[in-house]
């Protein structure tokens, strides 16, 4: 597939036809640059209205068009991500079952969608509302799905982060603790680099530690898990004493419901993670083929207005599509050319290639119709 397309129309004199015409510029093609792919773009004859009209709404097309192709943009990104968090193999994306390319190069209006005797700017404006009510679902299901992942990472978090701040109830089992009317179990968080100190003073920090009741339950990259058993009623005088040598006594009470509930909670979290994450990659597969054929329609309207504005009434051009690779961009832009009335490519065409300007503020000056379109 290829991920950049030339859009174009060239003018029809009046002693030529556009089947004559797209016959020389297929000759030409096959001749000059026959690597770079030909097509037709079929337009029907749209309701033209006043040239006030087409002049006011030709201001509003390259902004429209950008913010269209700027959702399609977000939406196959957000195919993207999603695809690489679920591990599924990527998809070609398609509108109504067929590849975006294809649609693109066999393109037809869809007459019921948008009817050609409707005014120019009444389709246009049906488009942008269209798409415009696509990204703001886009956005409420996004965010929909992220807070269920944020959750998620909250809890991850937890679980995985370093011992002085995670969740200590997955690593702590109930045969680890002893609670008693006067024995109590603390949890205390030691550096690695601290615990033949730990072990070395634990049991003097004051005066009613039970002795070698220290037991090491877990350890990660930077901190180790002991427990350590003493009286009650020492354990407030125990924090502060080992506080001062640099051990951070973690607060912990083993509660079965609790860690059945969070246990649940986690995986709740999870099917919700993944049911969002299906619904928004089915959603998002749709509404793409919504959001390009829409783009493509604008794009009929794009050309038909543009041509209309640069060629004159009765509307006589041919459009077609073309990918042309980079090495042979410059010889398909003379081939282009050369199907040009002289006339006008002299007025079009000027040394800084910047006095006249393009139509709706494009980058693109010829002396004929031409903007991009890239699919990726």
């Amino acid at each position: 597939m290829a991920s950049r397309y030339w859009v174009v129309s060239l003018p029809v004199q009046q002693s030529s036809s556009a089947t004559s015409l797209w016959s020389r510029l297929q000759d030409s093609i096959s001749k000059n640059s026959f690597d770079t792919p030909l097509y037709r773009f079929n337009i029907p004859n749209l309701r033209v209205g006043t040239l006030d009209l087409l002049l006011a709404l030709s201001d509003d097309l390259v902004k429209s068009n950008n913010f269209i192709e700027g959702v399609c943009s977000k939406i196959r990104r957000q195919i993207e991500e999603l695809e690489r968090a679920s591990g599924v193999a990527s998809s070609s994306l398609t509108v109504d079952g067929v590849p975006v390319d294809s649609y693109l190069t066999r393109f037809v209006w869809d007459e019921a969608k948008y009817p050609t005797m409707s005014p120019l700017k009444e389709t246009v404006d049906g488009v942008h509302s269209q798409v415009a009510k696509i990204e703001d679902d886009l956005k409420v299901r996004v965010a929909e799905y992220s807070n269920v992942r944020s959750q998620l990472n909250a809890i991850n978090r937890k679980q995985t982060g370093s011992l002085a701040v995670r969740d200590l109830s997955n690593l702590v089992k109930p045969e680890d603790l002893i609670t008693s009317e006067h024995l109590t179990t603390l949890l205390a968080v030691v550096s690695k680099f601290s615990q033949k100190d730990w072990l070395a003073s634990y049991e003097t920090l004051t005066s009613y530690v039970v002795p070698r009741s220290s037991k090491k339950l877990y350890e990660d990259n930077e901190y180790a898990l002991y427990t350590v058993t003493l009286f009650t009623r020492d354990a407030d005088n125990f924090r502060i004493k080992a506080r001062e040598r640099g051990f951070q006594i973690r607060d912990f009470e083993y509660n079965p419901e609790t860690h059945e509930s969070r246990k649940q909670e986690l995986e709740k979290l999870m099917q919700d993670q993944e049911t969002f994450r299906s619904s928004l990659l089915q959603w998002c597969y749709t509404s793409y083929g919504e959001v390009f054929s829409s783009w493509m329609h604008f794009c009929a309207v794009r050309v038909f207005a543009e041509s209309i504005l640069r060629y004159g009434l009765p509307p006589s051009f041919l459009s077609v599509v073309l990918s042309p690779s980079v090495k042979s961009e410059k010889r398909v832009r003379s081939i282009l050319e050369s199907l040009c009335d002289s006339s006008n490519s002299t007025y079009w065409k000027t040394e800084d290639e910047g006095a006249v300007g393009a139509f709706g503020g494009d980058a693109e000056v010829h002396p004929y119709v031409s903007f991009t379109i890239n699919l990726v």
